[in-house]
């Protein structure tokens, strides 16, 4: 079974799926946020592999927020 979670305001979405691997879990990412060209879609996978889905889970949604952040301050340009 895969644990998900999902962290959202009007503005941008965050929501995280793990995956079972050898060693452990990994996390898939997808982020949302409107910008004045439209909606910004990006899909990522977390670089590590955690022990359990849970924290697999909690980094995912973590490094999802900071990307949002970081492309919404246009700190980062995709």
């Amino acid at each position: 079974m895969a644990l998900s979670g999902n962290v959202c305001d009007n503005d941008w979405s965050v929501s995280v799926v793990t995956h079972q691997t050898a060693g452990g879990f990994y996390c898939a990412i997808q982020l949302s946020h409107n910008s004045p060209e439209g909606v910004f879609h990006h899909e990522f996978t977390h670089s590590s592999i955690f022990p359990t889905e849970r924290e697999a889970v909690l980094a995912g949604l973590r490094e999802g927020m900071v990307w949002v952040h970081l492309k919404m301050s246009k700190t980062l340009s995709v």
